[in-house]
């Protein structure tokens, strides 16, 4: 297949468009290369792209936000079906710089809407996140669950894609699967979430900041977990046949968390990073930050039984492979 994926030099765009060069496909990817992290990190990720993909991989450095840029840049490529990954990341930044939210996560998501319309593509896979389930109390987190009260702007940005879709969905029979992802982490992943921020202090001596005093959960998923549910979603778009998928939705549109169905204590986290590291970490314990929540925890029900998905890395091994890969990257 011939697939396009946005944010490809991002942590899971990278991934995926791995994953999919090596079985074969052909990946057009793109990516604006923001400065919201390192954006030697972002070239590094797309190099290795081409060195794996050689004449089956094309990437375009565009800003999906801006139509008229889109389209240009990708008038010349045949597409079948897109993995719509890019997004503006990060729930405490969305308090900071909502402007960038507003671009990235709702303009950009319905250009990508009106790319797939317009193109008849055979099917759009694109990125959500749990963090829609905002202070839900009932635990796991189940696609069924109302997601009316989102925490921070990020997340009522990533709600708010899965309506579009809906509606896209519904009007034009587009096929669609959203995808809840559930805290990733592993090799090549992002400066600004907690395993590569907890991993470089500890290794360089300094204190890591510990919000809600350790009390705090999550659902971490290896990124080889996350990219076999992603593939497995991609080759399985929803039929426009009528039947109730997977979130609730009639049309051929349907929701997936994609977690590891288990739910960590951050400290057990800490204390597996401390033993990959060789390091005892000083801890700083603080309050709970605003925009985010004391736990998360994946119901994979309706991904396991549609697809036949099933996790396979827990953290402890999960985690001792990151801080491999971050020493061998940084040479420390």
């Amino acid at each position: 297949m011939r697939i396009l994926v946005t944010g490809a030099a991002g942590f899971i765009g990278h991934a995926l468009s791995r994953a999919l060069l090596a079985r074969g496909d052909v990946v057009v990817g793109i990516d604006n290369l923001n400065a919201y992290y390192q954006v030697s990190l972002k070239r590094d990720r797309v190099a290795t792209l081409a060195e794996a993909g050689g004449n089956r991989f094309a990437f375009h450095e565009v800003d999906f936000s801006d139509m008229a840029a889109l389209d240009a840049a990708l008038a010349g490529d045949e597409i079948d079906r897109v993995v719509h990954l890019g997004a503006q990341a990060g729930v405490r930044y969305s308090i900071e710089n909502p402007q960038a939210y507003v671009a990235s996560n709702l303009a950009g998501h319905v250009n990508l809407l009106e790319f797939a319309r317009h193109r008849r593509l055979d099917h759009m896979v694109y990125a959500s996140s749990s963090s829609v389930y905002g202070g839900n109390a009932k635990l796991p987190f189940a696609v069924e669950d109302r997601v009316d009260h989102p925490v921070s702007l990020y997340a009522a940005t990533k709600r708010a894609d899965e309506l579009m879709s809906e509606t896209y969905a519904h009007l034009f029979r587009l096929p669609l699967t959203g995808l809840r992802f559930f805290t990733v982490y592993g090799p090549w992943g992002r400066p600004d979430m907690m395993l590569w921020n907890f991993t470089r202090r500890i290794l360089a001596g300094e204190p890591i900041p510990v919000f809600n005093h350790g009390e705090m959960y999550r659902d971490f998923t290896y990124i080889d977990d996350i990219i076999a549910g992603v593939v497995a979603c991609l080759d399985h778009p929803p039929a426009d046949d009528g039947a109730e998928k997977a979130g609730g939705s009639v049309k051929p549109h349907a929701l997936y968390n994609i977690g590891n169905n288990r739910s960590e204590h951050l400290m057990k986290v800490v204390g597996l990073l401390e033993e990959a590291c060789g390091r005892t970490a000083e801890i700083e314990f603080l309050p709970m930050q605003p925009g985010d929540v004391h736990k998360t925890y994946a119901d994979i029900t309706a991904i396991t039984r549609d697809l036949g998905y099933a996790p396979t890395t827990a953290i402890e091994q999960g985690v001792p492979a990151f801080v491999d890969w971050y020493r061998a990257y940084h040479r420390v």
